[in-house]
């Protein structure tokens, strides 16, 4: 299979592409053109300034098919992860990895952040996310199949045997009933005893199927050379084919019988896979139909849920249980969250006295908030940041780019003014704010700060910025740990 590391957000031509597939002009169409149906690559107008954008506007994508030889269009890939489309291997990369156009290491540990952001959902993502919900997606199933495999091994029937004078548990009803028995000193003795014990049977039907399924789901991983990228051991289990089973209906009625009879959690779900698998054993990863996924349109989600894990995030924490540097005041309900101090918009009709009002059912929700007591100088500090997916320009000599927006900049104020109150009744006096972007280098950046001028003399905290170096949050991250956020020195 045809393998390419391609770049979140980069504007690619028609012509890049088809060098970095290693396809002729017709196939690299049409991978675009299912590419597209898929959501996972736009088109932008081809000129002078897209080519400098690290970002992708709404308003800049063009709908517009796909046609051989083209050269008006620029082509955007709005993904992190890995796709497999028509025998090719796409393994894109997140947007700041900017001098490493094979980042391997940066993907494998990018790959294992985006397993544990889903591990929550507790789901097998059995079809890929589109329209055609008949988009059957091999790729996961495999890569679920075989972490399963090394987290419980193989699916197994345990067979029952019982023996006479064995070294399983005492069968003593059996053996009391139907076994003859001394009697000496008015106590009982058996010379011989039931016993049981249970066996695996290594010729069951289902645990050789689970076998065969996992060697080939080895064999074409290694085939993609995919293995290495997700840190995954290929095991080689049996000789057997899929064939060697039977016909597809045939097995497919084995394992429907089975799932009836079958109350374990971890039992049903290996079932209800294997029976997708075999339905759709026909396809392969390297088949030129097949189009597999595993990633995110949203790596902005995983950056927000990451910065909120490793800097000790208290939005959803209730006051209550907050380490205040005094008891919780009057006035404030200790049963609520630090995030449900900012009110809710209040709407009035005219006319309308306050008890008519409507309240609104959201409101402003920081990202992250950080509440903690600096040992150094004995002082109480709160720092509400925003985690922020941009590539940011912020050069003397170029053009300012990539930067959040004034509605981000502005609610950062309101975050300030809405705790403003609550941090003053708590004696907490100090207060900063921060924008926190992602680095591909391998320390913390001052980048500097964003104002609002009319603001200055409100006495407000100008908003820090701070690039965070991306591989060191994720094992942070991954190994469950806390940064610690004087790290991030604002002043």
């Amino acid at each position: 299979m045809n393998s390419a590391f391609l770049r979140e957000q980069k504007r690619y031509t028609q012509e890049e592409l088809i060098q970095k597939l290693q396809c002729d002009e017709s196939e690299t169409v049409r991978i675009l053109k299912r590419l597209k149906e898929y959501g996972v690559l736009k088109a932008v107008p081809a000129n002078d300034e897209q080519k400098d954008l690290t970002e992708l506007a709404e308003e800049d994508v063009q709908v517009a098919d796909v046609e051989a030889g083209e050269n008006e269009y620029l082509y955007v890939f709005t993904f992190v992860g890995i796709i497999t489309i028509c025998g090719c291997v796409l393994k894109i990369y997140p947007k700041y990895l900017f001098h490493n156009e094979q980042p391997v290491s940066e993907l494998k540990q990018i790959i294992k952040v985006i397993e544990k952001y889903n591990s929550k959902e507790q789901i097998i993502r059995l079809f890929n996310d589109s329209a055609d919900s008949t988009a059957f997606n091999m790729l996961a199933v495999m890569l679920w199949l075989i972490h399963d495999y090394y987290e419980n091994g193989s699916y197994t029937n345990p067979q029952d045997i019982i023996e006479t004078n064995g070294s399983g548990d005492i069968l003593w009803d059996r053996t009391i009933n139907e076994t003859f028995t001394y009697i000496s000193n008015n106590r009982p003795y058996y010379p011989e005893i039931y016993t049981r014990k249970r066996k695996n049977d290594d010729f069951d039907f289902f645990k050789r199927l689970h076998d065969c399924i996992l060697t080939r789901c080895s064999e074409e991983l290694k085939s993609a050379d995919l293995l290495d990228l997700f840190d995954i051991e290929g095991v080689e289990l049996t000789d057997e084919a899929l064939d060697d089973f039977g016909e597809t209906d045939y097995i497919l009625d084995r394992l429907y019988k089975e799932l009836n009879i079958q109350f374990n959690t971890r039992k049903q779900l290996v079932l209800k896979t294997m029976y997708a698998f075999v339905d759709n054993s026909r396809s392969h990863i390297d088949d030129m139909d097949c189009f597999s996924m595993f990633g995110t349109n949203s790596f902005n989600l995983i950056w927000e849920k990451v910065c909120g894990d490793i800097l000790d995030n208290k939005m959803d924490t209730v006051l209550g249980a907050l380490d205040l540097p005094c008891e919780l005041c009057d006035g404030y309900n200790s049963h609520a969250k630090l995030k449900d101090i900012i009110n809710h918009p209040f709407w009035k009709g005219a006319g309308w006295d306050d008890k008519q009002g409507k309240e609104a059912d959201k409101s402003l929700i920081p990202d992250i908030i950080s509440l903690y007591n600096d040992t150094t100088d004995n002082e109480y500090k709160c720092v509400i940041s925003d985690a922020k997916y941009y590539n940011l320009t912020l050069e003397k000599n170029r053009k300012l780019s990539g930067n959040p927006g004034v509605e981000s900049v502005t609610k950062q104020y309101l975050y300030q003014m809405a705790y403003k109150q609550f941090l003053k009744d708590h004696h907490i006096f100090f207060f900063r704010n921060c924008f926190l972007l992602p680095t591909e280098q391998g320390h913390i950046i001052d980048k500097g700060t964003v104002v609002l001028p009319f603001l200055k003399k409100s006495n407000l905290a100008d908003i820090q910025i701070r690039l965070l170096p991306a591989k060191v949050v994720y094992e942070y991250y991954l190994d469950n740990r806390k940064m610690d956020i004087k790290e991030l020195h604002l002043w």
